[in-house]
């Protein structure tokens, strides 16, 4: 025998303690591996605890309602590791928690897991209805890789399931994109840790859960692909074992057959054969005693119309009874989805289409009306002679590509131009704590990447003080192309300290850019055109010629800088621009 802890997880890194909402095992029941244990609360995320190994609860040493600090014993699980022989005849014996074949008994209800054996752990005679097929894929399948939500950046705890690229059954292949996440900063796919097949899905698109949460279940080894796919959840494959099952259940679940003739499912499992219902959901439907009537009658708000944890306890108030779990509120659910279907085109008149914000327009909206909301914008303009600039590329980018192997264009130039303009101004380089100005000393620049027609983001280049322009180009593309394919990290979008935006590569002449907070500038060089302008000739006097034109536009916050400084750096930026000379060594 041997006993393993119960603990605590670390939940993030701000994140020191954490509630015991409600335990779903009591001591002496029966635990498969990952199966949910418990369920915990801090004060970002309420979330399961899935059971980090087989066998039977033995204590559980922190009652409902105690709050204890991350790494804490909550419960000792009492593992069977003797158990080389498992006879056949173990699941027939589920209150034996000795007894010497364990092995077979806590191997059949994994597989099931999706949707099956968490929700009724009781009943013996369906675990071994459903034995065979598992025992004879344990002995090919290999090992299970957890796929854990990442920790995505130093602020980070939390993250929100978008959507799942695979589902239960489908074969992966290792760094294969599994399921995109989405936190306040960014989205972002998460490549498979291993090959496989997917096994099981613990959390639904649209929840939100801490960093470190389980996910999902990949099964790898050789005979994953073959054995895997018949426990997934939904599928065609979940009809054996209720074929199989009457007469062994019929002790337990007499009435079960005549008012379900296919099967003696409970009504939670009926539920989730016709939809997906998260660990969380289920359980708090299982306490409440739910029917699959009721189930079906709740309005999902999470993604293709999934219940959330939010929309169960939501049903649970107006059926009148307290809900199996405090009520913490969850950024799981998005408000837009709840409230958007109940407003009709006729609700505003005339020939008018609704077009939901997506969770990134979202999440964009609401930084562009804090900015404003915080800073006092002015902007100043500005205009440069860019011939020169625009020659030094041209001559260039050829070979700089072959020696680089990245494209030149016109970015490093400009985030060069404004480090070397911010050391002379550093009030630009700052931020705004109260009454505090604090001026950075390193010069990390964002730059807007558009990711589509109507979304961007700004990632940042740090240390861009340190960078040549070699160094600044190379930079820059990894940005933007890990921009465009959903590979930023969050803490690629933190930290910056000023920011450029080239609004110019999308055809503008000059724009009123808002602050990226907490900053107190951003630049926005504009398009490059060919005008007519008068120029100084030394041996001519004034002359009109065909010059590279381009808009520069800068905005700042008035509580900190006034025109006078910005005029004064902008006329430095100018200067530095058309300072770069076709001779140049690049």
């Amino acid at each position: 025998m041997a006993k393993v802890d119960v603990k605590m997880p670390k939940m993030g890194e701000s994140i020191t303690e954490g509630t015991v909402i409600v335990w779903h095992k009591k001591p002496g029941d029966r635990i498969a591996l990952d199966e949910p244990l418990l369920e915990i609360g801090t004060d970002k995320v309420d979330t399961e605890v899935p059971a980090s190994a087989a066998g039977v609860l033995h204590t559980i040493l922190v009652e409902e309602g105690a709050t204890v600090e991350v790494g804490s014993v909550l419960a000792i699980i009492e593992t069977e590791v003797d158990a080389a022989g498992a006879s056949s005849s173990a699941p027939q014996a589920p209150a034996q928690a000795q007894a010497p074949a364990p092995e077979k008994a806590v191997a059949a209800p994994q597989a099931p897991a999706p949707g099956k054996a968490p929700a009724i752990p009781r009943a013996p005679a369906q675990e071994k209805a459903a034995a065979p097929a598992p025992v004879q894929a344990a002995s090919v399948r290999g090992g299970k890789v957890p796929v854990i939500m990442p920790k995505m950046g130093e602020s980070i705890t939390e993250g929100t399931i978008i959507a799942w690229r695979k589902k239960p059954g489908d074969v992966i292949e290792l760094d294969e994109p599994l399921l995109e996440i989405g936190t306040d900063k960014v989205d972002t796919e998460v490549p498979a840790a291993a090959a496989g097949v997917l096994d099981r899905i613990l959390v639904a698109e649209g929840e939100t859960v801490a960093v470190g949460t389980l996910l999902a279940i990949i099964l790898t080894g050789a005979g994953a692909p073959a054995e895997a796919p018949a426990p997934s959840a939904g599928s065609p494959n979940a009809a054996p074992p209720k074929a199989s099952s009457p007469g062994a259940s019929a002790s337990d679940n007499g009435a079960q057959p005549s008012a379900t003739p296919s099967s003696p499912a409970s009504p939670i499992e009926e539920a989730t054969e016709s939809r997906f219902l998260s660990p969380l959901v289920r359980s708090i439907a299982e306490k409440e005693g739910l029917s699959a009537g009721e189930l079906a009658g709740i309005s999902g708000s999470g993604r293709e119309g999934r219940i959330t944890k939010q929309d169960i306890l939501a049903h649970l108030a107006t059926r009148g009874e307290a809900p199996a779990v405090a009520p913490t509120p969850s950024p799981a659910s998005a408000p837009a989805r709840v409230v958007a279907p109940v407003r009709k085109e006729a609700d505003f008149g005339g020939r008018v289409e609704i077009v939901e914000m997506d969770r990134m327009r979202q999440i964009i909206a609401e930084h562009m009306v804090r900015s404003k909301a915080t800073s006092a914008h002015v902007t100043s303009f500005a205009e440069a002679d860019v011939t020169n600039l625009v020659r030094l590329r041209d001559i260039n980018k050829e070979a700089f590509q072959t020696r680089e192997g990245v494209k030149l264009t016109f970015t490093p130039f400009m985030v060069k131009a404004a480090v070397e303009a911010l050391r002379e101004h550093p009030i630009l380089n700052a931020s705004v704590d109260g009454t505090r100005i604090l001026i950075k000393k390193d010069y990390h620049i964002g730059i807007a990447v558009a990711i589509d027609a109507s979304r961007l983001v700004v990632p940042v280049i740090r240390d861009a003080g340190q960078k040549n322009l070699a160094g600044l180009a190379h930079a820059a593309n990894d940005l933007a192309t890990r921009a465009r394919s959903k590979r930023l990290q969050p803490d690629d979008l933190q930290g910056g300290t000023f920011t450029v935006t080239n609004i110019g590569s999308v055809g503008s002449v000059m724009g009123t850019p808002i602050i990226n907070q907490p900053q107190v500038a951003i630049l926005a060089t504009g398009a490059i055109k060919k005008r007519p302008v008068v120029i100084e000739d030394p041996t001519l006097g004034d002359v009109i010629a065909i010059r590279h034109m381009m808009y520069i536009s800068l905005s700042y916050d008035h509580r900190v800088i006034d025109g006078a400084m910005a005029a004064s750096f902008l006329r430095r930026y100018v200067g530095l621009l058309e300072g770069f000379l076709p001779t140049m060594p690049l």
